[in-house]
Formats: structure tokens, sequence, C-alpha cells
């Protein structure tokens, strides 16, 4: 604690987004960059606490007061180190984790906590940036092989744990491009691909290997990775979307989230989609439907292909402004927040429910829904409320129901458990011997640093399982 009073003195301030104006013409980052001055007085104000409950809030565990005070002191490679040592992937949950670390922070309990997330990007940005993050081959070799099936943040932390353990690792993914989620549902202006390219890049340098355009269950036999591989993980994801059951829903025009943003992503990329296989909100009337954080992806998306018109509708009532009092530090903070997408305009409306869709020629042309209320958990619909709106295209991001079970999943004969997800034990292995499972597609659509620690903790497991003891952490 290198500024006893840092807390006291100094207030929070995060990093500063680009102009409206200005980011909503390209597929940049949004964000500026943050001055070293600015950000060791920031991390001066980690208040070294008796129980650090960042601790707690970060299912990582990160050693966050640890690199905060280094930061400050401006020993920044002591400061990666401490940051690595529980996290495969900063670059990513430094852009993308909502941060239960920061609702966690004993300085939030009366006051803005530490901006522990803006340090933990700079930290590992820095040294890429340095060249500091360089590939580092296993020493050894222990002649195992693993097949990992999928490559978004589970399977890839996974591959790069088992990596270092010695094993062979092959990842397997069914797009044509490594990175799962990070890849194709994330928009470029919350975390450019380069930042996903370089990690990759790393990783194929330390002896990982990618398999693309591989559908396991499809176009890639289970019974030649049951052959081929000492153990398997399962790490798809949660890709089943929930569906708008409604009158209309067959209408063109009306597409889920996950149809929506990778065509925008490829394009990105520089791939070549025609026009009539792209979706496209320019000039349109939009409304999405889900108020989370894929529909403020979306949202994003659709300012920047020159929409008409936006809206969002969320079925849940809108979060109060601070916590309320059934939600206590140190739990995370359900409150209303607005992210960049929001920032660059479109309506937000709470307590709505579609209730059929209509339309001429066979697409879409209004959105019927009617208000509601809740009294506890039960929804209630208020008797003349009813209105409708306009609407050109309608885009689906209402969440997921768990991994398909087509394929793969029925293949390998796998149990499901009462969630709808993968069943595991406690070292996440499956009723299959040698076939594991991590990530969404065994606890259920969740945050991409939970995503990593399933993939740590399957690695841990999948090692002791082939070699009788790990040594992983």
């Amino acid at each position: 604690m290198g500024n006893p009073k840092g807390f006291l003195e100094i207030g929070r301030v995060g990093f500063e987004r680009r102009p409206v104006e200005e980011r909503i013409q390209d597929w940049n980052e949004v964000y500026k960059e943050f001055p070293e001055d600015k950000l060791k007085a920031q991390a001066s104000r980690c208040m070294d606490c008796g129980v650090p409950f960042c601790h707690q809030g970060c299912p990582l565990g990160n050693i966050i007061p640890d690199w905060n005070d280094l930061v400050y002191r401006g020993q920044w490679q002591e400061a990666l180190l401490r940051l690595l040592a529980t996290n495969n992937f900063p670059e990513f949950t430094g852009r993308l984790c909502p941060a239960p670390c920061e609702g966690s922070c004993v300085l939030g309990i009366n006051a803005d906590p530490v901006t522990i997330k803006n340090i933990e990007v700079t930290i590992i940005d820095r040294a890429f940036k340095e060249g500091i993050i360089r590939p580092r081959r296993p020493v050894r070799r222990t002649g195992k092989a693993v097949a990992i099936v999928g490559s978004g943040p589970a399977g890839l932390a996974a591959a790069a744990q088992l990596n270092q353990a010695g094993h062979w690792v092959t990842v397997y993914e069914r797009d044509d491009r490594i990175g799962g989620l990070l890849r194709y549902g994330i928009p470029e202006f919350k975390m450019e691909k380069k930042i996903l390219d370089r990690r990759l890049n790393i990783m194929l340098e330390e002896g990982v290997m990618f398999r693309t355009n591989a559908n396991v269950g499809v176009n890639v036999s289970v019974e030649e990775l049951r052959r081929e591989f000492d153990a398997i993980l399962l790490a798809g994801g949660a890709t089943a979307p929930r569906d708008l059951q409604v009158p209309g829903r067959e209408l063109k025009g009306v597409y889920f989230a996950m149809e929506f943003l990778p065509l925008q992503n490829k394009r990105c990329e520089g791939d070549n989609i025609p026009d009539a296989d792209f979706i496209s909100a320019k000039d349109q009337r939009v409304v999405i439907i889900g108020g989370g954080d894929t529909g403020a992806d979306c949202l994003g998306t659709v300012h920047r292909q020159g929409c008409r018109s936006v809206v969002q509708f969320e079925i849940l009532p809108k979060p109060p402004g601070e916590r309320a009092a059934d939600n206590p530090w140190p739990n995370w903070p359900n409150i209303f927040r607005t992210s960049s997408a929001h920032e660059e305009g479109g309506g937000r409306e709470y307590c709505v429910l579609t209730t059929k869709l209509t339309g001429r020629n066979g697409h879409v042309e209004q959105l019927h829904v009617i208000r509601v209320e809740f009294e506890g958990r039960n929804m209630r619909e208020i008797p003349g409320t009813e209105f409708t709106i306009d609407a050109d295209l309608v885009l689906l991001a209402m969440g997921f129901l768990g991994p398909e079970k087509k394929g793969m999943l029925d293949q390998l004969g796998v149990v499901i458990n009462e969630r709808g997800n993968v069943a595991t034990n406690a070292e996440k292995m499956t009723n299959i011997p040698g076939v594991f499972a991590a990530g969404d597609m065994s606890r259920g659509q969740s945050l991409i640093v939970w995503a990593i620690r399933e993939g740590r903790q399957a690695a841990r497991f999948i090692d002791k399982y082939l070699m009788g003891s790990t040594d992983l952490p």
C-alpha cells in the first residue's frame, strides 16, 4: 500500500470513450488510451484492506491488491507475473468481463470502487507492446493427447494449461476461425480481433494445434476422438438460443442475435459476404428483444450499420440506480448501467412483453406488445397497456438455453442435468470416463471470467486423470 491515503484523496476515474459521432463511423474499440500517471493514481486507491473481498468477487481469484500496488510503484513486470498467475487471458477479461471484483471491492461499501478492470488490461497490453509476452514451449512432452471441442474462453484456457503441462492438445472448432464467441459473438468495438489473434499466434508457437471447420458429431466423428485421444474436454458453450414463441415468429426479418452478429464480424475480418446473405440494419427500424449484454452488442452494431431507429425491449423491471436493500455489498450490484452502445442512441423500454408479430408479404412490419408488472417473481400483464411499434428488423437477444444436444452430445451419450447442461462430477468428468466438460456447456450461460476458471479447473483434473497427480493451479 504505497499511498495509504489514496482512497481518501483520489476519486475514481475510468477510461474515456471516444466521442460518439466519431466511433460509430468505425469498428475500432471505443476507449482511448489512459495516461500512466493517472493509472498509477487509480491503483493507489486500493486500500490494502485486511480481507480483500475482490478475491471473492473474482471467480479466478486474481491477486488484485498485489498488482494494484505494483502498478502504483511502477513495477510493471512484477505486476504482470501476479496477473498471469491466475488468468491466462487478461487481455480478454480486461475488455469483456463486467468486473464482479469491483462489485466486491471494500472501498465500494461507501465510495466508488477501484478501477480494477482498467488496471488489469493496461498491465497485459503494456506487456505485449514491450514484447514481454513470448511463447513458452513446454520443457517436456508427456506423450498424452487431449482433444478440446470448442475454442471459446473455456476451451482456450484449458488448452493453454494442458499444453504447459506437456500434453499434446488439439482444439476443434466448427466455425472457420478459432475463438468461439470471442471471434463471432463479441463485436469489434468491444474487442478488436487482432487482440485475439495475437494470443492465438502465441498458443500456436507453444504447440497447441487448432482444427477449424471441424464439427464434432457431424464431419468429425465422435469415434475418431475417442480412438485418437487420451481425454476429451467438451467446451462448446451454451449455443441453443431462447426463441420467441409468439404468432408471426416465422416472418422474415426476425433473427437470433447469433445469426446477426457473426455476419458483421466476418465482414470486419474481410470476408466477402454477398448482400443477399447479409443481415443489415441500414435504414431499418430495429427492435432488439433482450436487455442484456448480447442486446447491447446488437445495439452498437446496428448504430454502426446506419439504422433508421432502434429500441431495446426488456421484459424485466428497470434496475435501481443504487443497490437495493436486498442486494447488499459484497454481492454483485444489480443496478442500472449504461454501456457504450447505449450512449450512442436508441430507446430502452422495461417491463415489455411481445405478444405477436405482424407483417405483409411474409416480412415483419410491427410488434404487438403489452406492459407487465411483477409481484415477486410472478409477472402480470397490465390491461389497457397494449401498443404496437413498427419494425423492419427484429433481433432476438433473450439468452441461451444450454448446449445443443443433437450431434456430439447425443452420440457420446453424456448425461444432461435438470438445467439442460452437460452433467459432471466434482472433477469435471461426465458419466463417460475420460470425457470432461467445462464452461457454459456444463455451467450454463455465464461470464467470460467463469469460462476461463472452468477451463483452468478442467485442465487440472484432466492432467490428474492422465498422470495420477498434477502441478497445475
